[in-house]
């Protein structure tokens, strides 16, 4: 299956993100979190209540050991330019991973499971405590049969709320 890697394309998240612009309104408990890539190329805000992070067992996120948070696009502001990001896909090419191409750190990326969105690495994140957060399950190695049953559990959710 062919790859593709692109680094510092000016614009390139331009068709996927605008992800520079004004935070929404907090809403009770949450708060802004500062995050970004090791060596402080990559930087952003995100805001919302950080409870619950998920772990993928896809081949990707296995090798990447990313921990989950996935946001509404208005919740993330990238701090630093995107030219300072590199971007991979594979497959279906839906998925952005966007990647610091200097240190090699994935702080953030636009998930094919909800790419209207954006996943944050919580690992990623200053001054969070991962022990204390909700640990969840994907099963992205079979990514098609469980993708029906996240997408279902989010809807129950938004209908909850």
């Amino acid at each position: 299956m062919p790859c593709r890697w692109r680094a510092r394309r000016p614009g390139f998240l331009a068709a996927s993100a605008n992800l520079k612009k004004p935070f929404m309104r907090k809403k009770q408990n949450e708060r802004t979190y500062r995050g970004g890539c090791h060596c402080g190329r990559v930087r952003f805000e995100v805001t919302g209540n950080l409870e619950r992070v998920s772990e993928c067992n896809c081949s990707i996120c296995t090798k990447k050991g990313y921990l989950h948070w996935i946001v509404a696009r208005d919740a993330f502001r990238l701090l630093t330019p995107s030219d300072n990001i590199a971007a991979y896909t594979f497959n279906t090419k839906v998925a952005k991973h966007l990647f610091c191409p200097n240190c090699g750190v994935a702080s953030f990326y636009i998930p094919r499971s909800d790419p209207e969105r954006i996943d944050v690495n919580a690992r990623c994140l200053e001054g969070v405590d991962l022990s204390r957060l909700e640990h969840e399950h994907f099963d992205g190695r079979n990514w098609e049969r469980s993708i029906v049953g996240y997408k279902e559990k989010i809807e129950r959710s938004r209908i909850a709320k």
